[in-house]
């Protein structure tokens, strides 16, 4: 499946794309599969362990397509939010080195 990407830039990974529309698709499949198919193997049915096994395969489809866009998402936004920890606890330790006499002054 050469046409699904697998190496994503964070700004390309925020965008909607095909992959996004295919693991739309997928995942009411995963659902109705595995909730019909656990339902009718409780009643010792074959079909139900046809639709649990097909849900297994629907659930790790999806995740194949989506896991490497979620995957360069997260990373990107760790990054941000260190960026930001960092920015912050540079400001407040600049409010701490102010004296009480120095911060009524300004």
């Amino acid at each position: 499946m050469s046409w699904i990407k697998r190496n994503w830039t964070p700004e390309e990974a925020d965008e909607w794309t095909k992959e996004d529309l295919i693991a739309v698709i997928l995942a009411p499949f995963t659902y109705i599969f595995i909730t019909i198919g656990l339902a009718l193997t409780l009643f010792e049915l074959w079909s139900g362990y046809i639709l649990l096994i097909a849900g297994i395969i629907v659930t790790g489809l999806m995740f194949w397509v989506i896991h490497p866009k979620l995957n360069t998402l997260s990373r990107d936004y760790e990054v941000k939010q260190r960026q930001y920890l960092n920015e912050l606890e540079r400001s407040v330790r600049w409010r701490e080195s102010i004296t009480p006499g120095e911060e009524e002054k300004k």
